[in-house]
């Protein structure tokens, strides 16, 4: 799913980039873009690390051992859910911006930053996502012992 709201969030952000080029001067990709997203990257991965690290003192029946909140971990997956798909859709609309940017010709040293900018964006989405999926797995419940398939057990 998040490759998919990829893929419609750079096709639309093309499209879109060739419309307002044709119309007038095209926004510029903020400086602060990828800044922000690696920002939040580090925030989510330093939040799996210490539910991880939590986690693994309980199992561990460390008695120093802080708990683990369990209405946190809900939201801490809610956190990487959303941030997850935000970032797919980020990481997007900044890769159409600079493929427009690419085909349309680097003739102005802005459309250079332009593209250099969008590109680490694009990047540092993509480690949002990968925190994020890193935080949703450190925050998965065990699976059950039994076979799984809903059916009450046999006697």
């Amino acid at each position: 799913m998040l490759a998919g709201i990829f893929v419609v969030a750079g096709v639309l952000a093309w499209a879109g980039s060739r419309l307002w080029n044709a119309v007038g001067t095209l926004p510029s990709v903020p400086v602060a873009a990828p800044v922000v997203l690696a920002l939040i990257a580090t925030i989510l991965t330093a939040t799996a690390l210490s539910i991880r690290s939590r986690l693994g003192a309980q199992r561990e029946r460390d008695p120093r051992a802080k708990g683990v909140d369990p209405l946190m971990a809900a939201r801490a997956v809610v956190l990487g859910q959303a941030s997850a798909l935000v970032s797919a859709l980020v990481a997007g609309a900044y890769a159409g911006l600079g493929l427009f940017l690419i085909l349309d010709g680097l003739d102005y040293g802005t459309r250079r930053s332009q593209v250099v900018y969008a590109a680490l964006a694009v990047v540092a989405a993509a480690l949002v996502v990968a925190a994020a999926l890193f935080l949703e797995r450190v925050c998965k419940l065990p699976d059950d012992d039994d076979d799984g398939d809903g059916s009450p057990p046999r006697a």
